[in-house]
């Protein structure tokens, strides 16, 4: 320390001795890992394992946030639309309209008309396929009061939503609840 001077080196101002001071005690605390065998260096990034304590709380987190957001998709998906609902036999129809003007289409409205068939065509398919909603929602009651902890979302927060409040006292939330 003594060889050290801070005057010397060109915008050390006075104080540099005192970091250096500093820099070395902290150093002499945390030890020399190079000095150490390779073999007993803790590895670069190397974190503890973690208990099985937190793998099962990440878990189920993980569980909780897959059932609530299967549950709000298929709400989302399945919510009422403003005008008409169409009907599977209407874009049944519509995707025998589209098939005949693709027949005599120009080339750049061929490729809308191949776009919209492809829309009408996943459009059928998803509805075919269908929700079991009541399963979803199911899901949804078990875990929903513990999710809303855990994040903090209010009652009046999953109303807004859309949540029904029936959905919502199954699930043990009630208005008075964060």
């Amino acid at each position: 320390m003594e060889a050290f001077h801070g005057a010397n080196v060109p915008g050390w101002g006075q104080g540099a001795e005192a970091h250096l001071g500093e820099a070395l005690r902290i150093l002499a605390l945390i030890g020399d890992t190079a000095s150490m065998p390779r073999s007993d260096r803790p590895a670069p990034g190397s974190r503890s394992p973690m208990s099985a304590e937190h793998k099962e709380a990440l878990k189920a987190g993980r569980s909780e946030s897959r059932a609530v957001r299967r549950y709000l998709e298929a709400l989302d998906r399945n919510r009422p639309r403003r005008g008409r609902r169409r009907t599977s036999e209407a874009i049944r129809q519509q995707l025998e309209s589209v098939e005949k003007r693709l027949e005599d289409a120009e080339p750049f409205e061929r490729l809308h008309l191949l776009q919209e068939r492809r829309d009408l065509e996943a459009e059928l398919a998803s509805r075919d396929q269908g929700v079991d909603l009541a399963t979803l929602e199911e899901e949804f009651v078990r875990v929903a009061a513990a999710y809303s902890a855990r994040k903090g979302i209010s009652y009046s927060t999953w109303r807004e939503w859309g949540v029904e409040a029936a959905v919502l006292r199954r699930a043990g939330i009630t208005r008075g609840q964060q």
